[in-house]
C-alpha cells in the first residue's frame, strides 16, 4: 500500500473516531446536566416541602459520578482522535507539498555563522528540519538538529542506517506515539532535568533514615501500648519530644528536597510514556537495542524506575497536601522519610536520567529519517565511503525538498580526477537548486537517513557553503564582505585537514569582474590543491576558463533555457560545457522593464 493510501486509510478511520466520540461527548454531557436538574428537582422535594426522604439524593449522585468517569474517558479519546487527526492530515500535506509552514521549523538551532545551514536551508519555514522532524521532545529535536549540522561518525552512521530502515515500515509505532499527550512537547526540558538528577547530594545527617524509622516505629508502638493501657501517654510524649528535635535538623534538607522535585517529577512521568513504549517494542538491529540496553537502571527499566519515584512523591504529597491526614503523618515521621527515600532513589537513578533523555532523543530522531524513508519509497540508502579523498557520485540525484514527482534529477560525479565543477547558465536554469540538492543530500547520508537518487556513494564530508552572503546594517557589514568571510571560513576548513565539499554560489558577484576573475581562480585553485573537491556557480563566463588553468582537474557543465511561444522555458537537465546563451534581458521583458 502506498503511503499516501496508508495515510488516507487511518485518517479516516480517526475521523470517524472522532466524530463518533464527539456525539457520545455531547449525549453524556446532556446527561450529567439532566442529572443535575433531577437532583436539583428531588433536593427541593425532599429538604422544600419534605414530601420524600432526603435518600433518593443517592441515586442521581451515583449516576452523576458515573457519568462523569465515562465522559471522562470519552474526552480522552476524542482527544486522541483530533491528535491522530493532525498528524495524518500533517503526514498527507508532506506527500501533497503542502507542509511548508506547518511544522516545526526548527529556529532556535539557527546560527548565521555555521558554514552551510543557512545556505542549504536546514532550519526555518519550508526547511529539511520541517520537513524532518516528527519529534515530540526537546531531546528529539536537538538530536536530530545535531545530526544536520555536522557528519557522523561511520559506524555510528552505518548503525542509524540499519535502525531508519527497521524503524520505515513501523507506522503503527509513529501512530501511537503521536497520540501520546500534547503535554509532553512542552513541559519537557531534557537539560533541567538531567541537571536535576546530577547536582549534589541533599545532606543528612549519618543514620538519618534508620533514626526516623525507629522513632516512627516508637511513637506508633507506645501510643498503641497506650490505648491498651499497658503504658501511660508519657513515654509517647517523649517520642515525639525527640521527632520534635529530629524535624528541627532535617527541616531545611526537607524543603529543599520538597521545593525541587516537583518540576523533574512531573516531567519525568511524561517522559514515562515514550520510555514505556521504547522498552516494549521489540527491535533486532543493534542501535535500537543498544538504545532499549541503555535504559536499564539497578535491574530495572527506566519507566519502573520513574514509577518508584512517583509513588514515593504521591506519599509524600498525602501528608503535604492533606491536612486532615497531617495529625497521623507527624508522629510516623512521614514526610521526612518520603522526602529522604526521594532523595536516596535520586542518588542511585538520578545520574542516568540524562541517558535516558539522550536514548529518547535519539529515539524520536530515528523516528524522524523512519518517516522520511517511509513517505520517499524511491529513496535509497548511500553507499558511505571510508577514505580519506574526498568523493560523491549520485546517478538521478535531486532535492529532498521538491516533490518527487516534480523534481528534476541529474547526475553528479567528483572527486577522484575531477575536483570541480563549473557551473554556468541563465537566471533560474537550476543552478543554485543542483548545489542544495547536492549538499542536502550529503547532510541527509551523513545523518543516516536514505538520499533522494537512485543510488550514491559519499565520502565523509564537511560541507562550505557560501550561497546566502547578505548585507548588514547592524553589524556594519557590506554583502561582499559577508561573502568573503565566509569564504575565509571555508579556506580554514579545508586548512583544518577536513575532507570538504565546498559550494560556491555566484563566486565574488559583488566586486568587478577583473578582480573577480583573479580572486575567484586564486581562491578555488587553492581549495583544489588543498584536497578540496565542490562546485562553483556563475553567470560570468570568463570564470569558465578557470578549468583550463587546473590541468584535468576541472570540467564545465551548464544549464539552458529555451523560448517557447514567447516564453522562457527550462528543463533543469545538465549539460557538459558552457553556456552559449543568457535569459537577463528576456526576463527583464517579461517582467514589464523596456530594455
Amino acid at each position: 500500500m502506498l503511503p499516501s493510501e496508508q495515510y488516507q486509510q487511518r485518517l479516516d478511520f480517526w475521523r470517524s473516531e472522532y466524530a463518533s466520540s464527539e456525539r457520545r461527548f455531547r449525549q453524556l454531557g446532556n446527561a450529567r446536566l439532566i442529572t443535575a436538574v433531577a437532583a436539583v428537582i428531588l433536593a427541593s422535594l425532599s429538604f422544600g416541602t419534605g414530601s420524600i426522604t432526603a435518600w433518593w439524593l443517592i441515586a442521581p449522585l451515583v449516576i452523576f459520578i458515573s457519568l462523569a468517569i465515562v465522559h471522562d474517558r470519552v474526552d480522552r479519546k476524542r482527544a486522541a482522535a483530533a491528535r491522530a487527526i493532525a498528524y495524518f492530515e500533517h503526514a498527507l500535506a508532506r506527500l501533497g507539498n503542502q507542509w511548508i509552514g506547518k511544522g516545526n521549523q526548527g529556529e532556535r538551532f539557527r546560527d548565521p555563522k555555521h558554514v552551510y545551514a543557512d545556505d542549504l536551508d536546514l532550519f526555518g519555514r519550508g526547511s529539511l528540519f520541517e520537513l524532518l522532524s516528527t519529534a515530540r521532545t526537546g531531546a528529539g529535536e536537538s538530536t536530530l538538529a545535531s545530526w544536520l549540522l555536522a557528519p557522523g561518525d561511520p559506524e555510528e552512521v552505518a548503525a542509524r542506517q540499519q535502525s531508519v530502515a527497521e524503524l520505515r515500515a513501523r507506522v503503527d509505532l509513529r501512530e501511537e506515539l503521536a497520540l501520546m499527550g500534547e503535554d509532553i512537547r512542552a513541559a519537557v526540558d531534557a537539560h533541567d532535568i538531567a541537571k536535576w538528577g546530577k547536582e549534589p547530594p541533599v545532606p543528612f545527617f549519618a543514620g538519618a533514615r534508620i533514626a526516623a524509622a525507629v522513632l516512627a516505629a516508637a511513637a506508633f508502638g507506645t501510643f498503641v501500648l497506650f490505648l491498651a493501657h499497658i503504658l501511660p501517654l508519657t513515654p509517647f510524649l517523649i517520642v515525639i519530644l525527640i521527632e520534635l528535635g529530629f524535624g528541627m535538623t532535617v527541616r531545611e534538607s526537607v524543603a529543599r528536597l520538597e521545593q525541587s522535585v516537583q518540576t523533574p517529577a512531573r516531567e519525568l512521568r511524561l517522559l514515562m510514556l515514550l520510555l514505556q513504549r521504547l522498552e516494549t517494542e521489540p527491535f533486532t538491529s543493534p542501535c535500537l537495542v543498544a538504545l532499549k540496553r541503555a535504559l536499564e537502571t539497578e535491574g530495572r527499566t527506566a519507566s519502573q524506575q520513574i514509577q518508584r519515584l512517583g509513588r514515593r512523591i504521591e506519599q509524600l504529597d498525602v501528608a503535604r497536601l492533606n491536612m486532615f491526614f497531617r495529625p497521623i503523618a507527624a508522629p510516623l515521621l512521614w514526610i521526612p522519610q518520603y522526602a529522604m527515600a526521594i532523595e536516596k532513589w535520586r542518588r542511585t537513578c538520578g545520574p542516568h536520567i540524562g541517558q535516558w533523555t539522550a536514548a529518547i532523543g535519539e529515539f524520536e530522531a530515528l523516528c524522524s529519517l523512519a518517516c522520511f524513508a517511509y513517505e520517499r519509497p524511491a529513496a535509497v540508502f548511500p553507499e558511505l565511503i571510508i577514505q580519506a579523498d574526498p568523493e560523491i557520485e549520485a546517478g538521478a540525484l535531486s532535492h529532498p525538498l521538491i516533490p518527487a514527482g516534480v523534481a528534476v534529477a541529474n547526475d553528479v560525479s567528483i572527486g577522484g580526477a575531477t575536483r570541480l565543477w563549473i557551473v554556468s547558465g541563465s537566471n533560474m536554469s537550476g543552478k543554485s537548486t543542483l548545489m542544495r540538492a547536492i549538499g542536502l543530500n550529503t547532510v541527509l547520508a551523513w545523518a543516516g537517513a536514505p538520499v533522494t537518487a537512485s543510488r550514491m556513494r559519499v565520502s565523509r564530508l564537511h560541507i562550505g557553503a557560501s550561497m546566502r552572503a547578505n548585507d548588514s546594517l547592524a553589524d556594519n557589514r557590506s554583502r561582499f564582505y559577508a561573502e568573503i568571510s565566509r569564504l575565509r571560513d571555508i579556506v580554514e576548513l579545508v586548512r583544518a585537514g577536513h575532507p570538504t565539499l565546498f559550494l560556491l554560489d555566484e563566486l565574488l558577484s559583488g566586486t568587478n569582474s577583473h578582480d573577480r576573475r583573479i580572486g575567484a581562480e586564486s581562491l578555488v585553485r587553492g581549495l583544489v590543491e588543498r584536497g578540496a573537491i565542490g562546485l562553483v556557480t556563475t553567470h560570468d563566463l570568463a570564470l569558465s576558463q578557470i578549468v583550463e588553468t587546473l590541468a584535468g582537474r576541472a570540467i564545465n557543465v551548464h544549464f539552458e533555457d529555451h523560448l517557447e511561444g514567447g516564453e522562457i522555458r527550462f528543463d533543469y537537465r545538465l549539460r557538459p560545457g558552457v553556456v552559449t546563451r543568457s535569459n537577463a534581458l528576456e526576463l527583464m521583458r517579461a517582467v514589464g522593464l523596456e530594455v
